[in-house]
């Protein structure tokens, strides 16, 4: 590595509560969103699928809301599993996980 390479700088091991609200707003809004759009189309041939997209958002809304809580009480980014720190990069891409990897591979 050169002096002239520019450092890439450590991530946090953690979100700060303000990034982690953020996200959480993010993909809260998202799927408020989608299901509105379900709502708008109406009855029709794919009202199956539409009921089970619907359930499926349904959930993620219920999981970002007791992510929600988590930040709150200070246990947001702590895998349930085994209460070792969810990794960031993790909760970048899912913020409302309750599990890391490992964890979460064991309980599906």
């Amino acid at each position: 590595m050169s002096l002239d390479t520019p450092r890439i700088e450590d991530r946090p091991e953690r979100l700060t509560a303000h990034e982690a609200r953020q996200r959480l707003e993010h993909e809260r809004n998202s799927r408020l969103t989608q299901l509105q759009a379900i709502a708008e189309a109406g009855q029709g041939a794919e009202e199956q699928m539409m009921s089970v997209q619907k359930d499926t958002i349904q959930r993620v809304l219920n999981e970002i809301e007791a992510a929600f809580t988590r930040l709150h009480d200070g246990s947001y980014g702590i895998c349930r599993g085994c209460s070792t720190p969810i990794p960031v990069e993790r909760l970048e891409i899912l913020p409302y996980t309750r599990f890391c990897v490992p964890c979460q591979r064991t309980t599906t």
